[in-house]
């Protein structure tokens, strides 16, 4: 479909554009939240995930899919909700998972800098994830919240 398709590439191609742009939000925010408030780094990982979901919602509705319009806009808010909450369920497990295991390896392997082992490790846990779960929200959203586009 991807591959064959030069429309659907393109929405592809502008999903991971909006999520780049909310991966930026997402790391401003993680690293607002737990490196300068002190909150735990799960919960913060919740939060900016939260920001993240907003700045694409209205980054892909006027976008991505400026053709997906058949739906109202408070049914295509629901869905892609549930889809950005099905997604926090993966990345929630992932993230406190991963954050363990790359906080330790990057303290045995950083040499002594001015980068804590415990912002790379965090920062490597939340890259990992937000990736993991791009993949799950594209094709969640595109069949599911946007499949109004041909």
């Amino acid at each position: 479909m991807i591959i064959t398709n030069t429309q659907e590439r393109t929405r592809f191609l502008r999903f991971a554009l909006v999520g780049a742009v909310g991966a930026v939000v997402d790391f401003g925010f993680f690293n607002l939240f737990s490196g300068v408030l002190g909150i735990s780094a799960v919960l913060a990982s919740v939060f900016s995930f939260i920001a993240a979901v907003v700045s694409n919602f209205i980054w892909n509705r006027f976008w991505t899919y400026p053709d997906s319009r058949s739906k109202p806009l408070g049914a295509q808010v629901v869905q892609f909700i549930i889809v950005s909450l099905m997604g926090l369920a993966i990345r929630t497990p992932l993230f406190a998972f991963l954050e363990n295991v790359l906080v330790k390896l990057a303290g045995n392997l950083l040499p002594p800098s001015k980068l804590s082992p415990v912002f790379v490790g965090h920062n490597l846990s939340l890259a990992v994830a937000i990736l993991v779960v791009m993949m799950w929200n594209f094709f969640a959203n595109r069949f599911w919240t946007y499949n109004d586009v041909r």
